[in-house]
């Protein structure tokens, strides 16, 4: 076929566009059908993303610090045993202000890749801000969930998702398919962020999509091994009961400090400390303070560390989920006591007890 000069004859770029999208009816179709199939997926995980931004700025704000709720505390309850981001939470959990502020930025992404993905709006862009906000999620908070391994599945299915919807994009129930409706267009390099063929051959499209799906599977299978022991072993749940490590104990000038990290338990479910007491070698006890005391301690004794906070409660000492801090006690009893080993001991209220060594 010829056609007139500066008219309608391709120019060899387009040319070469359209070879390497395979661009056809049947091509166009089945990304149009694919997107149909992972419409309801799409609507979903959209919801639940979006839904991060309702919850914490509609319905309740939970963006003010120091105040119950407050997304930040919730944030160090992950830094125990988050793979490979630990020093990221740490530093962020140790300087309040900036901590604000990513999440004020974290929930605003939340936000803009939930409604933009339910809408079908730049949709393949938003599914790369559901894989990476799924995998901070994961390597952060994939070993909390006291009955279904909670975070963990929500982890691997987001990333595993938010990779599905990228290479089937939207579909004809999208913003992007109006936006090339109304352009009239092939996708171009829209394609890449939002819906249509893919500017890659069939035979690339394969490698990619089976490559990335044992990916998938092989970190899906080392998180649940490495947080739960899912795979082989013995399993575990570091959620279901609270474990605080004790170090740095010591007692001088008649006073007795240690430095106390709580690294299990529940998130939504605090600690609560019902007895302190230190016994000698003997065995025989030295000093004790009991729940009643504990709920009296005084707070200028706490030198908290992170934004989850150690604090007197009404019966206890309640001490959060990745809460850590210096405790200072002082009592004249303290002054007394001869040259020796001395043994700390510490009571939950649920029985368990944790001991550490110190030495006058």
């Amino acid at each position: 076929m010829s056609f007139p000069a500066n008219e309608t004859q391709p120019s060899a770029a387009v040319a070469s566009i359209s070879d390497t999208y395979s661009h056809s009816p049947h091509t166009a179709t089945s990304y149009r059908m694919a997107g149909l199939f992972t419409f309801a997926l799409r609507l979903v995980v959209g919801w639940t993303y979006f839904s991060a931004f309702w919850r914490r700025v509609a319905l309740e704000n939970k963006l003010i610090m120091d105040q119950p709720g407050y997304i930040g505390e919730k944030f160090n309850h992950f830094l125990p045993n988050a793979l490979g981001i630990k020093p990221l939470i740490e530093y962020l959990v140790t300087h309040p202000e900036a901590l604000w502020w990513n999440m004020v930025a974290f929930t605003i992404i939340e936000g803009i890749v939930g409604l933009f993905l339910m809408l079908g709006l730049f949709t393949r862009g938003m599914s790369i801000g559901v894989f990476k906000l799924a995998m901070g999620i994961l390597l952060g908070s994939g070993w909390l969930g006291t009955t279904c391994l909670d975070e963990w599945q929500i982890g691997v299915l987001g990333v595993a998702a938010g990779f599905t919807i990228f290479f089937t994009g939207g579909g004809s129930f999208s913003l992007d398919a109006a936006i090339h409706r109304r352009r009239n267009k092939v996708p171009g390099r829209f394609g890449w962020l939002g819906s249509g063929p893919l500017p890659l051959s069939n035979t690339a499209i394969s490698r990619i999509t089976i490559a990335g799906a044992f990916g998938i599977l092989f970190l899906t299978l080392f998180t649940n091994q490495y947080f739960h022991g899912g795979v082989w072993g013995k399993l575990h749940n570091k959620s279901v009961r609270p474990r605080l490590e004790l170090s740095q104990a010591t007692l001088q000038g008649g006073k007795l400090s240690f430095e106390i990290y709580r690294v299990e338990g529940a998130d939504v479910y605090g600690s609560f400390l019902i007895g302190i007491s230190l016994h000698d070698a003997a065995g025989k006890e030295v000093l004790s303070l009991d729940g009643k005391a504990l709920a009296q301690f005084p707070a200028e004794n706490i030198e908290n560390r992170y934004v989850a906070k150690i604090k007197p409660g009404k019966h206890a000492l309640i001490i959060p989920l990745g809460a850590k801090a210096m405790l200072h006690l002082k009592d004249e009893r303290l002054r007394e006591l001869p040259s020796g080993n001395y043994e700390l001991v510490l009571t939950d209220v649920s029985g368990l007890m944790w001991k550490l060594p110190v030495h006058l």
